[in-house]
């Protein structure tokens, strides 16, 4: 299609929606709170931080209109933007990588825009990348937990921002944990990396856009950054609360509740002794070995009596990726109450559970324990594990450090 009617058909739809912007904060409330994101906000009502400016825009499939159109098409297509460059994370702008394959640069199909890789030999933004911008906009879903490549992405983009004095709009999105749970370790310095750049906890319990504020105040970014708000989210919402489309964030995250299921058993997959669920049909949604006997791993779990979760006895083959083709026995994890769920505190329970059940079993394998400690930003939790120690005195040291981060966020939190 040439640019001239694509513009043409989606700038009909978003001058209606714009039209429609003095009404949608109060359609918000009679439809059950349904949720504005930033980039719906930036079209209807802060138009002018963008208008006849040239635009350089990061941003995946998870950046869409509350009305499903691409932010990639919308801003393309609108008469008073002018979008000239385009910047991909991991996975790329179309989504069309899967996770860890390094991107090369080159040029978006569908709109013939340059599309510059912020997950290959590089991922900071280079002069030259950002050549003829005037303002830079960041529009990505996150998923809620430290060690997830996207706001990191962000930090670097940010970093680039300042060094080359050029704004950066951070377009606000829901955090799918919601606003309110936080739950160590928090990240310990020697294990910094693109899985887990700054000292915050596991679980943050903050929006992207709160992020790229702590971000840049709290460890020296200084650029010209603003956040465009949601309007009406609130911190106690999740996902499936904001009447917003869900769209996987990456392939393995197809759903609004596998964050939860992701925060749980992400970081068994660095370990490359456990399968999480990653090449079936339910990713994160298991734990699963060749060696293990599904009813006693079951049994011991359901024992301990942890809050708002059930463990099911399963026996699957996975049908790529880790443990291909081997059947496999474990458990499935079933979460009755995602308010009052704990991911971290499940998480550390089943590691343990495994490995006083099959003390046989080399369950930190070595090889992989540095991937393993930058997942969870510590050693201790293994240590402890191999230790004996009781899962509370645990749990207690993953929890050092919180109080501090809760109090420094505090002015970095943009919802109620």
């Amino acid at each position: 299609m040439k640019k001239s009617a694509f513009r043409l058909v989606l700038s009909t739809l978003l001058i209606s929606f714009a039209l429609a912007g003095c009404t949608q904060e109060s359609t918000a409330r009679q439809r059950d709170e349904r949720v504005l994101a930033g980039i719906d906000v930036l079209l209807s009502q802060q138009l002018d931080l963008v208008k006849r400016k040239r635009v350089g825009l990061i941003t995946n499939p998870t950046g869409i209109t509350s009305e499903g159109i691409s932010t990639i098409d919308a801003l393309y297509a609108h008469p008073d933007i002018h979008l000239v460059a385009l910047y991909g994370p991991e996975h790329g702008v179309r989504g069309n990588f899967p996770a860890g394959e390094k991107i090369a640069s080159g040029t978006d199909d569908k709109t013939g825009l340059p599309v510059y890789s912020l997950y290959g030999t590089a991922k900071k933004l280079t002069p030259a990348q950002l050549q003829g911008v005037d303002v830079l906009l960041f529009d990505i879903q996150d998923v809620g937990i430290r060690p997830y490549t996207y706001i990191y992405t962000m930090a670097y983009a940010m970093q680039a921002a300042h060094e080359n004095s050029i704004p950066f709009i951070v377009l606000d999105r829901p955090n799918p944990l919601g606003g309110e749970l936080i739950e160590g370790p928090m990240l310990k310095e020697q294990y910094a990396s693109f899985i887990g750049l700054y000292p915050i906890p596991y679980i943050h319990g903050m929006t992207i856009g709160e992020l790229a504020l702590y971000f840049n105040a709290e460890f020296g970014i200084d650029a010209p950054l603003t956040v465009v708000p949601m309007r009406g989210w609130r911190r106690r919402m999740h996902f499936a609360e904001t009447g917003l489309s869900w769209v996987p964030t990456s392939p393995h995250v197809p759903q609004a509740t596998t964050p939860f299921y992701l925060a749980t058993t992400g970081g068994f997959g660095e370990l490359q002794t456990l399968n999480e669920g990653v090449g079936y049909t339910l990713p994160f949604q298991l734990v699963g070995a060749e060696w293990m006997n599904a009813d006693s791993l079951a049994d011991t779990l359901n024992a301990l009596d942890l809050v708002a979760v059930f463990f099911r006895p399963v026996h699957y083959r996975p049908f790529y990726g880790h443990k291909k083709d081997i059947l496999l026995h474990g458990v499935q994890i079933h979460i009755s109450d995602y308010k009052s769920y704990r991911p971290v505190k499940t998480q550390i329970a089943i590691l343990k559970t495994v490995y006083d059940l099959y003390p046989q079993q080399t369950i930190f394998d070595p090889v992989h324990l540095d991937m393993f400690y930058k997942a969870m930003g510590t050693e201790e939790i293994r240590l402890m594990i191999e230790d004996g120690r009781h899962l509370d005195e645990i749990h207690l040291v993953c929890a050092r450090g919180l109080d501090d981060f809760v109090k420094k966020r505090k002015k970095y939190l943009l919802y109620d």
